[in-house]
């Protein structure tokens, strides 16, 4: 009997942490349009203060984000990472990839303030 229980909670636990993963997929998924356009933002939210400049919008599989990801850095000389569908490259360099997308050509267009 206490097996069983314990099974259960058990199975309960999984099943609800499944579906917490599926919504914030879903969320996330949904909060960057399919409209072609690369948009460019500076964030500094759980970062202790520090912005980071963040690219949505950008074609292609993970593999190929990455490869964007390194060029830009590069080019930028700061480093950064991709999370999920987004690019973070440290500092504000919100001009620079402005420019350096664009010349790449992609559809470009600075978010937020």
């Amino acid at each position: 009997m206490i097996r069983r229980c314990f099974l259960l909670s058990y199975l309960q636990i999984r099943i609800s942490a499944a579906i917490t993963l599926v919504k914030r997929f879903q969320n996330n998924m949904s909060s960057y349009p399919n409209d072609g356009i690369v948009r460019i933002g500076r964030e500094t939210k759980g970062r202790r203060g520090k912005g980071v400049t963040v690219i949505t919008g950008l074609p292609g599989n993970t593999k190929a984000l990455k490869k964007t990801a390194s060029k830009l850095k590069a080019r930028c000389g700061v480093g950064g990472t991709v999370r999920g569908r987004t690019i973070e490259i440290q500092g504000d360099q919100r001009d620079r990839l402005v420019k350096m997308l664009t010349e790449d050509g992609y559809t470009v267009r600075k978010s937020g303030g």
